[in-house]
């Protein structure tokens, strides 16, 4: 029986890639700060990855029924879209604390679980290595630092014979694309520096995440890079042509090209 931890694991991408793992054989701890009753082969864990002592009982929880995991996927994360000039400090420390630093707390807890050729699979975002839009910045710099983060881990845990490797979505059919859009509503709503330049925004995130795919494709995904016996560390899906198009513009263009879209 070969185990792995998912995090995020009753989200979209989180709860995909536990189904497409427990039907591929695997015994699949589902991690979340709220859960489901237990199934066959999935095993529901309640624990906040921004809650250190929640984790090291879920860790003990897992010793209880394994002393080994195969593999450790990352899916849990939240979405920020704010102005960096007005949004809350809260907001601000909040994403880091959940889309890094929660990443950092699960890898502390569970590595000692991992053994010779298992899995690390960090879930972080196109935009990760793409130069950030205006009002996702926040977003885009704790993917960007979850990305350097996890190069940083494999070149360490490479040494105990475990590799990682980062899955980079685009648009993904689940709640986030629900939550974007509501957040995206409260910021046109709340701004005070840039109300006409929100309503342009919008227009342009409602068709950038028109192009979008269903979880399951990143759970098969997932799937591949856990089964691959030299799993590459990149691993990007649905990449979107404008993005792309843009961050290959000199930095100069890029702020000419958004004040003359946004002002």
């Amino acid at each position: 029986m070969r185990y792995a931890l998912v995090t995020g694991a009753y989200g979209g991408m989180g709860r995909a890639a536990a189904l497409a793992l427990r039907d591929a054989g695997w015994f699949v701890f589902a991690l979340d700060r709220k859960t489901g009753e237990p199934e066959d082969r999935i095993f529901p864990i309640e624990a906040d990855v921004t809650d250190g002592e929640s984790l090291r009982k879920a860790a003990e929880t897992v010793r209880g029924i394994t002393d080994t995991l195969h593999a450790v996927c990352h899916f849990a994360g939240i979405y920020v879209l704010d102005s960096l000039a007005e949004m809350e400090e809260e907001k601000f420390t909040r994403a880091f604390d959940v889309n890094v630093f929660g990443v950092y707390r699960v890898n502390r807890e569970f590595l000692p679980l991992l053994r010779q050729q298992s899995r690390i699979l960090i879930t972080t975002s196109e935009l990760a290595p793409l130069d950030p839009l205006p009002f996702t910045g926040l977003y885009a710099v704790t993917k960007s630092a979850l990305d350097k983060y996890a190069f940083s881990l494999r070149m360490e845990v490479q040494l105990l014979g475990i590799s990682v490797s980062v899955l980079r979505p685009g648009a993904v059919n689940t709640g986030m694309l629900g939550v974007s859009t509501a957040e995206l509503d409260r910021f046109c709503e709340k701004t005070k520096l840039y109300a006409c330049n929100a309503k342009r925004f919008k227009a342009i995130v409602n068709a950038v995440e028109a192009r979008h795919i269903p979880p399951e494709a990143v759970a098969k995904k997932a799937l591949r890079i856990l089964r691959a016996k030299h799993p590459r560390y990149v691993y990007a899906m649905n990449r979107n042509p404008l993005l792309l198009l843009m961050h290959l513009l000199p930095k100069r263009l890029q702020t000419w090209a958004i004040r003359l879209v946004l002002k």
